[in-house]
């Protein structure tokens, strides 16, 4: 009998069951001892035999993540003072607060800053460091699921600030090109400008809660974060260089620039998965063995389940993951069967197995993918692809130059940004509604029945099957989102009632999740907006809602800082629609009940 050869043990099957049950594993940990795992995986290696190294993969990653996941334990508050350093660049937050991750010691913590300690925070990057004091606390029971994701266990408010240092070569270099892109971009204007950090280097920072909330409802949100098209124009760009190496260093050099290109963009979920894949293939085409893109994708999740088990619960990863998963198993298929020009049916092949993959993510996670995603990403991809391309070769340029030549450098960038803008901003506005998970079973129901069917009457199934699914898409857009609402708590002391009319009270209130909750929900007026303390914050609330959606009557306390809000009197009833509002006490804080209207006799 023949000796299975080295390729049965890692044949495309036994990749794809391997990186679902290491992904199981993780995600139900059990406390076991990670060398078990290793031992076992070793000798599937030396035995040849698949189901040996699915196991030992098990034991492993499921050992990995109870090990993770015991390292989260939050410690007991204390204060602190030390030098820490930036894991993730400073984000600004609420009423000119400033978080970001950072690692003091050997622990990874939330860093929260305001005033005088803010401001020393805010020009710095990930990679630098800073002497900090403040108090060290565990996180409140809320953020504690979403920080454990990033490997943070504890919150750190700084109350003073010291002295900054650079980090190591690599980040100084990282920090550096990151930096002079930013500058070279300054003709762009603020808000092109965050576009374009944000589509070259994942860094959304800067952009407007309105903009990213055009993207959002368009189903661009890729866009702005680094995929597998920047990975590849970047060892585009290499190439003359690399084509000069012989194999062996080529091979280094690509794994080094993509190490470095990881380090520029942050390390994000999406950037890890398209540089390990990235990494797979290089290898692959370095030992002679090229791998099929399933089997690239099955081998790049392995790696980085195993060496970071709490991926699988970050949401970017499963939605990069997923994307890329559709691509891989639909695109081709839907490519040959959709009439056209081979182009467009591809690019329409592309985005319909791309929204296919990740819809499984974004409808139980957010409720919904927006319809409109279709035609924004047919319109919006082909101009992006460019920015890219441009903007890291003429972007370093115009920042070295300066004035002129950066706005000469960046005139085709800002048209092509603004175009992209300007789809995000139109098909955001277009009612087409979201699916949800009642029309993905529709149409998953619809596919079930026509898939088997085809072969047998293709001329009758396939447009029937065509036309139900095409149904099941657009009937978000006849049939909108109904129903009652009684308070639901959508952000930071932000609720909606909703009785044939709309009433939204805020007391603080995220307006970003705000209106991601509104859109779910398919709330498309408010018709009385109650803000309970008439803050300047609660103001920037007021003014982002005004400017996304028809805003009725505006209630706020005496003293307020809201334009054009009134100021009930105590004790007034208002009726709006199906909805009773009755006004409380009427001082610095407005108290307000919501309640269904009473029916007459």
């Amino acid at each position: 009998m023949r000796a299975p050869t080295r390729t049965a043990v890692l044949s495309e099957r036994a990749v794809v069951v391997l990186a679902v049950a290491v992904w199981l594993a993780a995600s139900h940990p059990v406390a076991a001892p990670p060398a078990l795992g290793f031992v076992l995986v070793a000798l599937a290696f030396v035995l040849r035999r698949p189901w040996l190294l699915v196991v030992g993969a098990v034991v492993l990653a499921s050992a990995l993540a109870a090990r993770a996941e015991a390292g989260l334990v939050p410690p007991a508050p204390h204060g602190v003072r030390g030098e820490a350093t930036l894991v993730s660049d400073p984000v600004a937050g609420l009423g000119g607060s400033l978080r970001a991750d950072v690692r003091l010691g050997r622990r990874r913590v939330e860093l929260w800053a305001h005033g005088a300690a803010a401001a020393a925070l805010r020009p710095r990057l990930a990679g630098e460091r800073i002497v900090v004091a403040g108090r060290l606390r565990a996180p409140s029971p809320i953020a504690r699921e979403r920080l454990a994701r990033r490997h943070v266990s504890a919150r750190l408010d700084v109350s003073t600030t010291g002295s900054w240092r650079a980090g190591s070569a690599p980040s100084r270099a990282a920090n550096g090109l990151r930096r002079l892109l930013a500058a070279g971009a300054e003709p762009l204007g603020d808000d092109r400008r965050a576009l374009f950090t944000g589509m070259v280097l994942g860094d959304d920072r800067e952009q407007p809660v309105e903009v990213a909330d055009d993207f959002k409802a368009a189903g661009l949100t890729h866009l702005l974060a680094v995929s597998g098209q920047n990975v590849a124009f970047v060892l585009a760009v290499c190439r003359p260089l690399l084509r000069r190496l012989r194999l062996g260093p080529r091979w280094a050099v690509t794994l080094a620039v993509l190490a470095f290109f990881a380090l520029l963009t942050r390390f994000e979920p999406s950037v890890l998965r398209a540089t390990a894949m990235a990494a797979v293939v290089c290898t692959a085409d370095a030992v002679g063995r090229p791998a099929s893109r399933l089997r690239v994708l099955g081998l790049a999740v392995t790696a980085l389940v195993l060496v970071d088990p709490l991926l699988v619960g970050a949401i970017g990863f499963r939605l990069s993951v997923g994307a890329t998963l559709g691509i891989a198993l639909l695109a081709g298929p839907l490519a040959e069967r959709i009439p056209g020009p081979g182009p467009l049916a591809e690019a329409l092949a592309v985005c319909i197995a791309a929204q296919v993959g990740v819809a499984p993510v974004l409808v139980p996670t957010f409720g919904g993918l927006p319809v409109a995603a279709l035609p924004a990403n047919l319109l919006a991809v082909p101009a992006a692809g460019p920015v890219l391309a441009w903007g890291l070769t003429a972007g370093l340029l115009a920042g070295v130059l300066g004035p002129p030549f950066d706005g000469l450098l960046h005139a085709p960038t800002a048209v092509l940004v603004a175009w992209v803008a300007g789809v995000a901003r139109v098909c955001a506005r277009l009612p087409l509604g979201m699916v949800t998970a009642t029309h993905l079973a529709v149409l998953a129901a619809v596919g079930l029945v026509a898939v088997p069917l085809a072969p047998w009457r293709p001329r009758v199934v396939v447009p029937v099957a065509a036309t139900l699914g095409a149904a099941a898409l657009l009937s978000p857009a006849v049939v909108p989102v109904a129903g009652a609402l009684d308070g639901d708590e959508v952000a930071t002391g932000a609720r909606i009632w909703r009785r044939t009319s709309v009433v939204v009270v805020l007391d603080g209130g995220d307006g970003a999740r705000l209106l991601d909750r509104l859109r779910v929900a398919g709330v498309r007026r408010i018709d009385v907006l109650v803000s309970v303390r008439g803050s300047r914050t609660a103001g920037g609330v007021v003014a982002l809602l005004r400017s996304r959606l028809p805003v009725g009557l505006v209630l706020a306390p005496a003293g307020h800082r809201i334009r054009d809000a009134s100021v009930p009197r105590a004790a007034a009833v208002l009726e709006v629609g199906g909805l009773q509002l009755e006004v409380g006490a009427v001082g610095p804080q407005l108290e307000v009940a919501v309640r269904p209207r009473a029916r007459g006799p």
